[in-house]
């Protein structure tokens, strides 16, 4: 037995070597050919797959590449820190030549001997050459720390008829026999490997550079279902599974942010039901020029109550997107939370989300009222159906499940905030409610968003401020904007 196995383990370990040996010389040729240099069918292919990144990864990130080539690819984020790896010794030296700023390596990319942690790592049309995807996938954690995104791009099944053909008439690089798996391939491996998938798109239709044709099939049709069955490539976008004995150094603080527009009625309770979370709570009142006496309840609350680190602030716009971006930027915990005066959702269910975040469950935690049965009135039933038909209209914009779009408790990081604020001129600013420039920017930031269901109250006191009609246009309106700035890229 002990000589069998020696034998099948010594026949094995002969097969992957012959299998890199191989493909080691055919990328040394094909770098020697320097197919990048002359214009040919696949350059387009390649710059809309650089489009593509350019729009999942910020400029100025720390950045990897496994299988990088002659580095293009990686060049083109523009990263302030960015390395190479590959195992063809000619792509890494044209690599070096043509982009002396980064740094090239050549490795075997199953074996990677790095130390250092990258914000993005890139595998962009690697594994369909790779001997074992799976321990390509477990040697990730060596260069991903627990905020890092892995960004893979493959080619679909249904394509390997049409890519053969191509690279017979030599119409593109040519390659070797190839792995062909599924996106539900690359997810399993992925998840025993310890990664899960936050969002997962098609992209290409055309791989062919054809004046507005080109644009029309690959920013628009291969997007739509089910026309997008036959794209070229897969994108996904994953992040590392956190283990749930993650040692934490210290509890984080917490401010809890209260917009509050003519909610006097209501203002003891949010005190007296506000749990303490983390290592200090803080309240951050947004008073929203009241016609009621709210500012004042609030301010005689505060005072009463010397022992809490409670802040009160004017309002001096309009809306409640304004009132909470006055919030956070008062606010000094390092997790925001948002908290509707109306006491529609339970402060009690604030340590929920505190909890989802912190054990990385998600870094973007977004109540959901349409699970549980609502008391008489929480919600008129028209609005209950536009909330369904935008969770539906933005899960298909983000692809990832969005069951509630307008709830108003959400959680997150302040450091991931502040990269949504640096870049919300991204998306502009006509949002009167702050739940989707909040969402907006979680999705373009690559945030794993998680959802907990909440039991949506009836309001106690007062009357809800959203005029159903008006605000429900400017939600279209965001859906068609989203479409232009998220979807059809």
């Amino acid at each position: 037995m002990n000589s069998n196995y020696s034998y099948n383990t010594t026949r094995r370990n002969k097969a992957k070597e012959d299998y890199q040996k191989a493909r080691q010389h055919h990328w040394d040729q094909v770098a020697a050919a320097d197919p990048y240099g002359t214009k040919g069918w696949s350059d387009y292919y390649h710059q809309r797959i650089a489009d593509i990144f350019q729009f999942i990864i910020p400029p100025k990130q720390r950045v990897i590449e496994l299988g990088c080539a002659q580095g293009d690819l990686l060049a083109a984020m523009d990263p302030s820190v960015g390395i190479g790896l590959d195992f063809s010794s000619e792509m890494i030296r044209k690599a070096k030549k043509k982009y002396p700023q980064y740094q090239f390596y050549q490795m075997d990319v199953h074996n990677i001997d790095l130390k250092d942690k990258f914000d993005y790592v890139i595998l962009s049309d690697v594994i369909n050459d790779l001997w074992d995807v799976q321990t390509v996938f477990e040697q990730l954690h060596k260069v991903a720390g627990i905020r890092s995104r892995i960004v893979i791009n493959n080619y679909s099944r249904l394509w390997e008829l049409p890519l053969w053909v191509v690279k017979k008439l030599g119409l593109a690089k040519p390659t070797l026999f190839q792995n062909w798996f599924t996106v539900e391939d690359i997810g399993g491996l992925l998840n025993i490997a310890g990664f899960e998938i936050i969002k997962k798109w098609e992209e290409i239709l055309l791989p062919l550079k054809i004046p507005i044709i080109s644009d029309i099939f690959n920013k628009y049709l291969a997007k739509i279902w089910p026309i997008s069955i036959f794209s070229l490539t897969h994108v996904i976008v994953a992040r590392p599974i956190v283990p749930h004995h993650e040692p934490t150094t210290r509890l984080p603080s917490v401010s809890v942010i209260i917009p509050a527009r003519n909610e006097a009625g209501n203002i003891v309770q949010v005190f007296e039901c506000m749990p303490n979370m983390g290592s200090e709570t803080e309240l951050v009142f947004v008073e929203g020029n009241s016609t009621d006496n709210t500012y004042e309840v609030i301010a005689r609350e505060i005072e009463a109550r010397p022992e809490r680190k409670n802040r009160l602030l004017r309002q001096t716009g309009e809306g409640k997107g304004d009132a909470v971006r006055l919030g956070f930027s008062a606010a000094s915990g390092d997790i925001l939370m948002i908290l509707d005066a109306d006491l529609t959702v339970s402060p009690e269910d604030l340590p929920r989300f505190y909890n989802a975040l912190v054990s990385h469950k998600g870094e973007f935690i977004n109540g959901v009222r349409l699970v549980y049965p609502m008391e008489k009135e929480a919600m008129r039933f028209l609005n209950l159906l536009g909330n369904k038909f935008f969770s539906l209209a933005f899960t298909w914009l983000f692809g990832q499940p969005i069951k509630d779009t307008l709830c108003g408790t959400k959680v997150l990081w302040k450091s991931d905030y502040m990269r949504i604020d640096q870049n919300r001129h991204y998306f502009g600013d006509f949002d009167p409610f702050g739940d989707f420039d909040l969402l907006f920017g979680a999705v373009k930031n690559n945030l794993k968003i998680c959802e907990i269901p909440i039991r949506y109250r009836e309001r106690s006191y007062g009357h809800t401020n959203i005029k159903r009609w008006q605000h429900g246009w400017l939600l279209l309106r965001m859906v068609l904007f989203a479409l232009k700035r998220i979807k059809f890229t």
